[in-house]
């Protein structure tokens, strides 16, 4: 038996892996469009692969995918993080759990799982063509045609493994399967806003804020960080995410809600700087801070009311009392545009989750043909989540409709 698996990316290593795992004596391709592998793997976490996310509840784990979430809890049944961390441990590599939940080869080097994969690829002698981007894809009696430019290729399964893309024309080469293609839009972007004044907070963390998109019910919690263009940090990420195409639609000009405080209510931190007002009327105001901002911040908050540094608590006017509230618990930015979250391109769309059978990711259009990766309109926040459906729907895949 012919095998192709189409992209070289972490769901295309690990559908051709299983691949070799269940069917031995298959042989098994690798296309690759681009001269280099595992690309996304490589710079993942700032170049140490967030692997997946220590979360151990499917029903859990699927809540974190803005796009599949129903879908893939069939699909965690088969294979989920559990298996994930012993699939590596098995084969030498041992991850570790930080304090947010992502997890990590122990070595901090993405490095470590690109070679774990390219052993097995070499130990199971799965071919890996690089430069071979697919023109078209057919179906050819039991088996398929793959051609590129100046080749033609006969298998008899196909494993579709992409990746996302950000323009629909990506998906015309499988239009003779006639699936339906949910248009794709960026997810995980960060906030541009070239009209606010916060380059003096580049690199300031917020631990806890709470974020909403004015005019819509989207609202996110968690660390903020400023940037040298605007906002970011897993807060902006996941609002991202969820907002995809709500945000797209908007042409990525909205208005950004920041209660920077994190609390429920806006009383809650009114009585809180009462408190801290009262207990300190002779302190300077920039010297007793009521939360946990950094001084920078602190500073900034001040600055955007209007209140002077050498402003005393016991002085300070209830009307500057009352905009320092407003903004502490509804500070307005304006967003103008976004920005890809560092080198981790990922798509809402792609395949339409209706017509793929998400316990063996075989089409229901076409028999032999697989799917796996993120070529399906399936996405999840950042912290380990997609590369976790990777590795799911590319074992998945890799049976091809076994049980």
């Amino acid at each position: 038996m012919k095998i192709a698996v189409i992209g070289g990316g972490a769901a295309g290593y690990f559908a051709a892996i299983s691949c070799k795992n269940h069917f031995p004596e298959a042989q098994v391709s690798i296309l690759e469009k681009s001269n280099k592998t595992l690309a996304k793997v490589k710079v993942s976490g700032g170049g140490r692969c967030n692997v997946t996310h220590a979360c151990f509840s499917i029903s859990e784990l699927s809540k974190f995918y803005p796009r599949g979430e129903k879908n893939l809890k069939k699909s965690f049944g088969i294979f989920n993080t559990n298996h994930t961390i012993s699939w590596f441990k098995a084969r030498g590599v041992e991850l570790k759990t930080e304090a947010d939940n992502r997890m990590f080869p122990i070595t901090d080097n993405s490095q470590t799982i690109i070679d774990c994969l390219e052993r097995e690829i070499t130990q199971f002698n799965i071919e890996v063509r690089l430069g071979f981007g697919v023109d078209s894809l057919k179906k050819d009696g039991n088996g398929f045609v793959v051609s590129n430019k100046t080749e033609t290729l006969h298998f008899d399964k196909v494993i579709v493994a992409t990746g996302g893309s950000p323009k629909q024309d990506s998906f015309q080469w499988l239009q003779s399967f006639q699936h339906e293609i949910i248009s794709p839009v960026p997810s995980l972007f960060t906030f541009n806003m070239p009209s606010e004044k916060t380059e003096d907070l580049m690199g300031v963390v917020t631990p806890n804020a709470i974020v909403r998109i004015q005019g819509t019910k989207l609202v996110q919690q968690g660390p903020l960080l400023i940037t040298h263009w605007g906002m970011s940090g897993p807060a902006i990420l996941k609002l991202s995410a969820w907002g995809a195409r709500i945000l797209h639609d908007m042409n990525y000009n909205f208005t950004a809600l920041v209660n920077w405080t994190g609390l429920a209510n806006e009383e809650i931190v009114r009585e809180k700087l009462l408190e801290t007002r009262f207990a300190n009327e002779k302190k300077k105001i920039i010297n007793a801070n009521p939360f946990e901002f950094t001084g920078r911040m602190w500073e900034y908050l001040l600055r955007r009311v209007e209140i002077a540094e050498n402003l005393i608590w016991g002085e300070l006017p209830k009307k500057e009392q009352n905009r320092l509230i407003n903004t502490l618990f509804n500070d307005a930015y304006k967003v103008e545009g976004k920005t890809t979250f560092k080198e981790e391109f990922v798509t809402c769309g792609g395949i339409s989750l209706n017509e793929v059978n998400m316990t063996t990711m075989e089409s229901r259009k076409c028999e032999g043909l697989f799917f796996a990766g993120e070529v399906l309109d399936i996405d999840g926040v950042t912290g380990g989540f997609n590369f976790q459906a990777a590795w799911t729907t590319g074992f998945i895949a890799g049976k091809l409709g076994m049980g």
